[in-house]
């Protein structure tokens, strides 16, 4: 007659070990599971994973000893109340896991393969919102019982009365859902926002946040970027046109403005060259006709610094055509004193005789060029000539420096910096050779050119000028050869000299038809 509940006890008591011992094992092969899936795919997992673990080795005997266990009623109803929490925690922790395998592996991975772009961190939050809802009924129907359809039905005033006191933020939240799906902009696309020009910076349930140049923050509600057109500079390409809108006098022919405008925006640094800039004709306005700019660009950050570039350009070039960019409705004439003129002339004369290449010339032909002198104005980081183009003038620096850029193997080397009274482009002046190098205004310079009409009619006038004008060239060439090397033969550097000034004499002769 004992031998039955004997048997019993010891079944029970057996069943208390294997569900003692079963908890350590639960817990360390789901956190080594854990570890294996940090390490392996670096799935971000902390104390919420640990806080699962502990949850099904405690959970697991609970449930085992309950099935086995004969027990009064407190014991029952105490095994029942922890069995219920457990298992509402282990399904709220379950979900949060599952969450982050989500986001490892189908947002981080397969999204980004699929999309080439991160998935937008609204579209998750949302997901992971309609999860939690489930995860919740899931543990208020199954863990507790409750009547969730019941439930739900009798909240559906409630839900009414919070659905207009937050009518704002669920049209905000709505909205973002909207934009997220519709894909009108991501995270880094520049927009134009209240014509202002802005970066996506992140994108939320409320609101999108927005910089722009100045460094600004804009916080601006979904539901008001819905409502409005979306200027996306960013889509489908980065590439995308501005225009800038100028002024030019009615006495000057569009097709020179086209030039001088087309020119300035191309030496403008952030200007694309293809497409190239275009300038189109677009009004005649009381003072002036418009004139407006068309150029491309695809670094909206430097959207300023580019239009600044090309305004500055479009001064310096006008000012060197003689051109005015006229004030509304009246004109402004500055003239510069005599005095001034005076001592630029002495200024020019002096430095003429530091040329040895126009110091050949006598007093009557240097005040002709004096004369009819042309003072150039260019501005910081502006290109006075380019390497390889043609040219028919030469430049004196009267104010400023200028740096000597060659353009070899892809890339630009700054080999010389000139000063105030040195030359450059005579070679091309008196040859017709193209440009041998680039020259970029090193700051706000003022330079004398000195064109090939002016110089002419003085060659004309002395023949023997231009012998004199080829040995100066032929020397020069020498130098710049390398050929006055201190073990050159001297017969081999006097047949080069006259190579070299027979070349020059002919090419001078031809150009200038002598």
């Amino acid at each position: 007659m004992t031998a039955a509940p004997s048997l019993a006890s010891f079944f029970d008591q057996s069943s208390e070990i294997v569900a003692l011992a079963a908890a350590p094992v639960i817990y360390l092969c789901a956190l080594a599971f854990g570890r294996w899936l940090k390490r392996r795919h670096h799935v971000p997992l902390g104390l919420m994973y640990q806080l699962l673990c502990v949850a099904l080795a405690v959970w697991a005997p609970l449930r085992m000893l309950r099935l086995n266990h004969q027990t009064d009623g407190s014991v029952k109803a105490w095994h029942d109340e922890s069995i219920r929490a457990f298992h509402a925690t282990i399904i709220i922790l379950a979900v949060i896991f599952a969450l982050q395998l989500l986001r490892r592996f189908y947002w981080q991975r397969w999204f980004t393969r699929k999309h080439g772009a991160e998935a937008p961190k609204l579209l998750q939050q949302v997901f992971a919102f309609a999860v939690f809802c489930v995860a919740i009924t899931l543990v208020l129907k199954v863990a507790y019982g409750f009547h969730v359809d019941t439930f739900i039905a009798g909240s559906g005033i409630v839900a009414v009365v919070i659905g207009f006191a937050m009518q704002e933020t669920l049209a905000n939240i709505i909205s973002g859902i909207a934009l997220q799906f519709g894909k009108p902009f991501t995270v880094g696309d520049w927009l134009i926002v209240d014509s202002q020009r802005a970066e996506v910076i992140e994108m939320n349930w409320r609101s999108t946040k927005l910089r722009t140049n100045d460094d600004y923050y804009l916080d601006i509600p979904n539901k008001a970027i819905v409502s409005h057109t979306i200027v996306n500079l960013s889509y489908p390409t980065k590439v995308h046109s501005n225009r800038i809108r100028v002024g030019f006098e009615y006495g000057v022919p569009p097709n020179r403005v086209r030039d001088i405008l087309q020119r300035a925006t191309a030496n403008a640094g952030g200007v694309l060259e293809s497409p190239p800039p275009k300038v189109f004709l677009k009004e005649f306005s009381d003072s002036a006709i418009i004139y407006e700019i068309k150029y491309s660009l695809d670094d909206e950050r430097r959207f300023n610094d580019i239009e600044d570039a090309i305004r500055t350009n479009v001064w310096y070039e006008a000012r060197r055509a003689g051109l005015a960019i006229p004030f509304p409705m009246r004109t402004v004439e500055l003239r510069r004193p005599a005095a001034h003129k005076e001592t630029l002339t002495a200024d020019l004369r002096e430095q003429l005789s530091r040329q040895d290449i126009l110091a050949t010339l006598d007093e009557v032909q240097k005040d002709r060029l004096l004369e009819h002198a042309q003072i150039r104005r260019f501005g910081r980081g502006e290109k006075v000539i380019r390497q390889d183009s043609d040219g028919c003038s030469m430049f004196v620096i009267v104010h400023g420096e200028a740096d000597v850029v060659i353009r070899a193997n892809g890339s630009d080397t700054t080999v010389a910096t000139l000063h105030a009274g040195e030359a450059f482009g005579e070679m091309c002046l008196l040859t017709g050779e193209k440009r041998s190098a680039t020259v970029v205004a090193k700051c706000d310079c003022e330079l004398w050119e000195i064109d090939r009409a002016q110089l002419q009619p003085i060659i004309h006038e002395n023949a023997a000028l231009a012998e004199r004008l080829s040995e100066l060239l032929a020397r020069r060439r020498l130098v710049t050869d390398g050929v006055l090397a201190a073990r050159t033969p001297p017969q081999v550097i006097e047949q080069k000299r006259q190579e070299y000034a027979i070349g020059f004499r002919k090419k001078i002769r031809s150009l200038f038809e002598i």
